[in-house]
């Protein structure tokens, strides 16, 4: 059974200290991948794009500083719950939004109700659409070298 949760924010993109703007995030989790959220950024004039990362990784952001690699989450004051900075990277080019952490902690609300943090594991399908993924991962790869 695929249930998912859905929402959107309206976040901004800060191109600099003197340039920002605000665009539609589309935020979603699914029992099928149920260790990840996805967050899809509509940009003026540009096709959309999605995120994908750790559950986790959102929820513990919005109330400290965390990520490695290519995803950042911080809040913007470590004791209010107002803002939080999400960075994306890719090499050396990155982004950086700031976006309102109620909404956010309302969606993730929503998503505990459907799957309890640490339960992801008991949903009895993950492992064959893990295994499903990983085969067609690994198959477009070959086909394309």
């Amino acid at each position: 059974m695929r249930e998912s949760v859905q929402a959107e924010v309206m976040m901004s993109f800060l191109v600099s200290e003197e340039l920002s703007f605000r665009i539609p995030v589309e935020l979603r989790y699914e029992t099928c991948d149920p260790y990840a959220v996805r967050l899809t950024f509509h940009l003026p004039g540009d096709a959309p794009v999605t995120w994908a990362f750790g559950r986790e990784l959102l929820i513990d952001g919005v109330g400290r500083p965390c990520g490695e690699g290519d995803v950042h989450i911080a809040p913007v004051e470590s004791d209010v719950l107002g803002e939080v900075l999400i960075r994306l990277q890719v090499g050396s080019d990155q982004a950086l939004f700031r976006a309102s952490a109620p909404p956010l902690v309302a969606f993730l609300d929503r998503t505990d109700k459907l799957v309890p943090l640490g339960q992801e594991g008991a949903l009895a399908d993950f492992d064959a659409h893990l295994e499903e993924a990983l085969d067609r991962i690994l198959a477009e790869e070959q086909s394309a070298g």
